[in-house]
């Protein structure tokens, strides 16, 4: 039989019996790993485990990159045997029989003088046959434990052997102490799982009482400093022990819980009950703070440029220089605005979801964030141009002489009815974005707060060429920025609140920003085209203003407090995710009443500064000569 199909066949099997720990071992974690399982990160580099004792987790988790160690180099033999030769252990444990002259015989046999499979045989037998499957030895270092006299203990686990060969040739087998092994191996993304010999529930009574191993509470105390430079380091980390005063000393400042547990070992049969202390240690991430942008992807660089109020298509690569130096597999954009920061992250390959309370904003995130594959063609864009339903009249009618020339108005009407008739949603999302698209660039500032056709005209090639042409450049523009980036995205429109939370995701916050000296209301600025977006369904047109513009959507950004509670909301919502935060040194909260909103949910918070200036909108005349330059924010919380 040939490695490669022995190695597969192994596999199977390993796939259908599950890996089992080879030895019973006094401390073992198999029966919490129902509270361990849940705390271990769902993605990670490597598996570290340097106390592996019985290996109950390793044995669970079945990783696929793992490094195991222990200090007892007879465990470690058994281990790399049963890796590198385990037909040879299987024939050796064959050897031996479960009387009480035959444990006896084994256990006076020097394992250093054996071969390394009759050794770990050696090993496997003795534990299962033992009192108690409790390993021990005297200052000798000699096995003393005594013949256990079960009657059909399980000494050969042909099929649980060959699995657990499958499963340790892939990892690293160690031995050495816990702090060589992790200063040597352990890198910023790797788990390591730490079962040390546990403290005695008395520790404070005397400094000097040493636990199983000579494992001394000094010897605690620089573990402690090992898992603080661990955390540091950015490694996840969990640690097991007793519940023990010196364990809440040494690390209360991480998440902590105590679990009710059965001694299986134990002088006193009234006393196999007790209490162990599970510590999760969540990643420092070593963040760095000087920003090193580097150049988009072509793909990010296909979205169509907008003027659109507060658009981040000047910050993109900032954006990317913070989130990229993080692990995450979505990127949620909260406030998706013209779309184009969720097209960045997709460009980049991640899931993304799209959300915004605007139907314009929706809109654009439906054609070409959500959708991975459907274009409109050029000659059916064409023939939306071409009166096929009644039209309504409604822009005709109601818009008449404020935005638009009459013969552009009744080109609305004729797009608006086509438009509305199409079944494939895509088609329509592509087509009603160019619609919005063509009538934000025929107007000088892309805005619907004034009215009037030559206002504001700089002779700009947009404010001249026909709506028709317009539309249809559109059209061919959001075409070319339509791909496939592998992953189901999501188009959302709807309050920030109600967005579902997502694991291991990154959320990009990008809200209205307040500040009294602007206002950020958005419906007055789009009124228009979010009124195409929506058909005008579900509005009321105020008549009494000049620019027929309908009530705004109510926002908690439209005042300090409401916007500081909106934050508070959103921060505690999304505070299992990494946070990034845009926001303007002009507006309210502060920077500091920022940093300590998000420091209320999350343990590492910083603040990037990005000088910037905006088109408009700010109304920077109005409070000295600033000439609109401010300071973009990026808050960013994990």
């Amino acid at each position: 039989m040939t490695k490669s199909k022995t190695n597969r066949n192994i596999s199977e099997l390993c796939d259908l019996s599950g890996c089992r720990p080879l030895l019973k071992w006094a401390g073992g974690k198999s029966q919490l790993l129902g509270q361990l399982l849940p705390k271990m990160p769902k993605k990670y580099g490597r598996y570290i485990e340097p106390f592996f004792g019985g290996g109950a987790l390793f044995f669970a988790v079945k990783p696929e990159d793992a490094i195991i160690a222990d200090s007892n180099p007879e465990l470690v033999n058994l281990y790399q045997s049963v890796a590198d030769n385990v037909d040879n252990v299987i024939r050796c444990l064959k050897r031996h029989n479960n009387t009480e002259d035959d444990f006896y015989k084994v256990r006076a046999q020097d394992w250093t003088k054996l071969s390394p499979a009759s050794a770990a045989a050696r090993t496997i037998f003795l534990n299962r046959t033992c009192f108690n499957g409790l390993y021990r030895v005297n200052k000798s270092g000699q096995f003393n434990s005594p013949y256990g006299r079960y009657v059909n203990p399980r000494i050969l686990d042909e099929e649980g052997l060959r699995a657990a060969s499958y499963l340790l040739s892939k990892a690293t087998i160690v031995l050495g102490d816990y702090k060589d092994v992790l200063r040597e191996h352990a890198r910023s993304g790797d788990f390591v799982f730490l079962d040390p010999p546990y403290l005695p529930v008395s520790a404070y009574a005397d400094f000097k009482r040493y636990t199983k191993e000579q494992f001394y509470e000094e010897d605690h105390v620089e573990l402690a400093t090992e898992i603080a430079r661990l955390h540091e380091l950015g490694c996840y980390v969990i640690l097991t022990n007793s519940n023990n005063p010196l364990v809440h000393e040494l690390y209360g400042r991480y998440e902590m819980y105590v679990v009710e547990t059965k001694r299986h070992i134990s002088c006193n049969g009234q006393g196999r009950t007790g209490q162990d202390v599970i510590v999760d240690i969540k990643p420092k991430a070593r963040l760095n703070l000087k920003l090193v942008p580097e150049p988009l992807p072509e793909q990010a660089l296909l979205y169509p440029p907008t003027r659109y109020m507060g658009s981040k298509n000047k910050l993109l690569k900032d954006i990317w220089a913070v989130a990229s130096q993080f692990d995450f597999d979505t990127a949620v954009d909260l406030f998706s605005g013209s779309g184009i920061v969720g097209y960045m992250f997709k460009s980049h390959g991640k899931a993304v979801i799209s959300n915004d309370y605007m139907h314009m904003s929706a809109c654009f995130t439906k054609a070409m964030v959500e959708n991975n594959s459907v274009i409109l063609p050029l000659e059916e864009a064409r023939r939306l141009l071409e009166p096929k339903h009644k039209s309504d009249g409604f822009v005709a009618e109601k818009f008449k002489g404020l935005y638009f020339e009459d013969a552009d108005n009744r080109l609305i009407d004729v797009l608006r009815s086509n438009i509305w008739a199409l079944k494939n949603q895509y088609k329509k999302a592509i087509a009603l974005s160019a619609l919005i698209r063509a009538c934000t660039k025929k107007r000088p500032r892309g805005i619907f707060t004034y009215t009037g056709l030559g206002r504001y005209d700089d002779g700009r090639r947009d404010l001249h060429l026909s709506f028709a042409d317009q539309f249809l450049e559109a059209v061919e523009a959001i075409n070319s920025a339509v791909f496939d980036n592998g992953h189901e995205n999501k188009s959302r429109h709807g309050d920030a609140l109600t967005v579902p939370v997502v694991e291991n995701a990154l959320v990009y916050i990008d809200p209205p920003y307040y500040s009294p000296l602007s206002d950020n209301e958005y419906v007055r600025r789009y009124h228009f085209v979010e009124g195409l977006a929506r058909n005008w369904k579900g509005v009321e047109i105020q008549e009494h203003t000049q620019t027929k513009k309908f009530k705004s959507y109510p926002t908690p950004f439209s005042t300090r407090k409401g916007a500081a509670d909106a934050f508070d909301h959103l921060f505690k919502r999304f505070k299992n995710n990494i946070l990034i935060v845009s926001y303007s040194s002009n507006s309210q909260p502060t920077q500091d009443e920022m940093l300590e909103i998000m420091g209320k949910y999350k343990t590492n918070v910083a603040v990037i500064p990005v000088d910037y200036k905006y088109s408009f909108g700010t109304h920077g005349h109005k409070v000295g000569d600033n000439n609109n330059d401010v300071q973009e924010y990026l808050f960013v919380g994990y």
